[in-house]
């Protein structure tokens, strides 16, 4: 037993010794245990545990697979492997000290226990390593199951994910198929519709010609009763101008026997005048003083008549530039000068109480002017507002007035100065131009004429758009330009004098700085049916009722005899509303101009006498002329 202790002591000084050694080796060599050494439990060793015992045979796998690499001795003493004695001598000595020692076997016992331990702690280790083990493998199915249901849900997922896409492709099929059927069936709705609508110009066409053929037989059969009826006329005019020439025979006989007796009277008047004006010559001319003194008198008498004209011109021209009317001005119901405004104004109240008889008659508190009644209402108010405004001496508003030609801006704007109490003055854009450079003074002295109204004056200027119009146009002229910047700077602020209207065609041609001092906007459309109605009937008591009423003058009655007055038969309010109907797209001017065509009608006709058949060829002639122009506007339209 002692034996066995013993050589276990040599044994551990051994590896004390080769652990020493191996603690002195150089870090290039490989680390070398003994074979008898165990573990110690206050080594490093036993502290580290599984790894070092996981380490272990790694260490001796990889040394069995590759050779340690030879190890240089630098110690004399070691031998070639790197083995030092020193420690086994000293290991042997105190073994020697320790048989010698009385307490040798409680060091034998004592050694005893430290390895029963160290074998305890290995096998508590070899437990707790095979514990890890089995750890590890329920981890690594643990970590296997998981692979394999995250595997299953991608597969999953990715065989939903199929399967949406398979449902995709076959809903964009259809919906492919579906597009495609629809635009078939579009198209061959449009094929229809092309089908349908040439089948309908066809029809049209074929009435359209079946109703010009129509058209052309009325024409000519009018044409041949008119011919009629003219060649009647001449017959009977020929015989009443047989008449009148015999009766004017006679008159010419009478005035030239009366002609000769005043030519003689004159002739023996102007003879007596020339003898006293011939013996005063002649006395003049024989005597020298008196001929010296006739040609001073009559130098002096020319130089103070030619002196005295040409004074009168200059003060005249300027007195007419401060106090007279300006050449823009066109209309106005001020007096050209201060002391005629007396006149205008008593002639401007008779016309107001003519136009208050006339309108009431007309049903119209607007004369001639028959508008939109929300329109009409509109011009009302901003009468009103005017007139409130020139009261309280609060700044005026200015106006745009717009819409297509002929439909009464002209009319309606000099009725609001009327009704507001205002004059007003009208100027016309295209006048502006050909003034040139002197286009800026003459937009001054309107202004300045304009404020120098006592009641205040309304301006109106038709066709602004011929210079308010953009600045940027490249055919605007310098002057223009000018011009355009005056009137901006003379309406900078709202006055309290001048109540500036425009009128236009083609408002959006206007300079937005013009634009911007635009307080009120009123469109004026083309009349409608009942409007229409209501101008037939105005220009029909305008144009052919009241058409030869005014008596003539003496000398007019005398040479020309009495005018002829129009029958009216028939015409009633039916035909008159079916004529409002045919004129649809006729404006104020153009209806106008049809009453005006209709009384050269009838005062070309046979018995002066207008009847529906007349008036509603003349309608007729009027409607198709309206159309007619209108398509040659299209045509002109389109090639520009």
């Amino acid at each position: 037993m002692a034996k066995s202790y013993a050589i276990g002591l040599i044994s551990a000084l051994a590896a004390s010794a080769s652990l020493s050694q191996s603690n002195t080796a150089f870090a290039d060599g490989p680390l070398n245990f003994s074979p008898f050494s165990f573990p110690s439990s206050n080594s490093p060793q036993s502290s580290s545990g599984q790894s070092q015992s996981s380490t272990a045979p790694q260490a001796s796998t990889a040394g069995a697979e590759s050779a340690p690499p030879k190890v240089r001795n630098d110690n004399p003493r070691t031998s070639s492997a790197g083995f030092d004695p020193e420690p086994l001598e000293r290991g042997a000595k105190m073994l020697k000290e320790i048989s010698s020692s009385p307490n040798a076997k409680k060091a034998f016992e004592l050694m005893k226990k430290q390895e029963e331990t160290r074998q305890t702690e290995l096998a508590a280790k070899a437990a707790e390593y095979k514990a890890m083990q089995a750890q590890a493998e329920t981890e690594r199915q643990r970590v296997i199951y998981d692979e394999q249901r995250k595997l299953a849900q991608h597969q999953a997922q990715t065989k939903s994910q199929m399967a949406r896409y398979e449902d995709e492709l076959a809903r964009k099929r259809m919906q492919a198929e579906n597009e495609y059927q629809r635009a078939r069936n579009q198209e061959l709705v449009k094929l229809q519709e092309e089908s349908s609508m040439r089948q309908e110009q066809a029809r049209r066409a074929t009435e359209e010609q079946i109703q010009a053929q129509k058209r052309q037989t009325e024409r000519e059969k009018a044409e041949i009763e008119r011919e009629t009826i003219r060649v009647r006329a001449m017959a009977e005019a020929e015989g009443r101008a047989h008449e009148a020439k015999l009766a004017e025979e006679v008159n010419r006989r009478i005035l030239i026997d009366r002609a000769n007796a005043e030519r003689e009277k004159w002739i023996a008047a102007i003879n007596t005048t020339f003898d006293h004006i011939g013996g005063g010559l002649r006395a003049i001319l024989t005597d020298q003083n008196k001929l010296v003194v006739a040609v001073g008198g009559v130098t002096a008498l020319a130089a103070g008549i030619y002196t005295t004209r040409e004074g009168a011109k200059v003060i005249w021209g300027y007195v007419d530039r401060i106090l007279g009317q300006p050449s823009l001005i066109r209309e106005s119901s001020r007096g050209k000068y201060p002391w005629s405004g007396v006149f205008s104004r008593a002639w401007s109240s008779l016309s107001r109480a003519g136009n208050k008889e006339s309108g009431s008659k007309n049903g119209n508190g607007f004369g001639d002017v028959i508008l939109h009644p929300s329109l009409q209402k509109r011009i009302v108010q901003l009468a009103g507002a005017t007139a409130n405004t020139k009261t309280h001496k609060a700044p005026f508003r200015n106006m745009l007035f717009y819409g297509p030609p002929g439909t009464g801006k002209t009319m309606a704007a000099r009725e609001l100065a009327r009704k507001s109490g205002l004059d007003y003055a009208l100027m016309t854009g295209g006048d502006v131009a050909p003034l040139g450079s002197q286009a800026v003074t003459k937009i001054h002295q309107l202004f300045d004429w304009s404020k120098k109204s006592k009641r205040g004056l309304l301006l109106f200027i038709d066709e602004a758009d011929a210079f308010l119009c953009e600045r940027n146009k490249t055919y605007m002229s310098e002057a223009q330009r000018s011009a355009l910047n005056a009137l901006l700077f003379r309406t900078g602020d709202q006055s309290k004098d001048i109540v500036l209207a425009l009128a236009t065609n083609r408002p959006g041609d206007l300079d937005s700085a013009v634009a911007d001092r635009i307080d009120e906007v009123l469109e004026f459309p083309l009349p409608g049916q009942e409007e229409r109605f209501k101008l037939l009937k105005l220009y029909l008591d305008k144009y052919i009722a009241q058409a030869g009423s005014k008596k003539p003058g003496l000398v007019h009655r005398f040479f020309k005899g009495e005018p002829q007055k129009i029958e009216i038969k028939g015409l009633a309010d039916d035909i008159l509303m079916e004529a409002a109907a045919k004129t649809e797209g006729f404006s104020g001017r153009e209806i106008a101009k049809l009453m005006a065509s209709v009384q050269a009608a009838v005062y070309g006709s046979e018995n002066c006498v207008l009847d529906p058949t007349l008036f509603r060829e003349v309608v007729d002639y009027k409607v198709a002329e309206h159309q007619q122009r209108r398509k040659l506007a299209a045509a002109g339209g389109g090639s520009n």
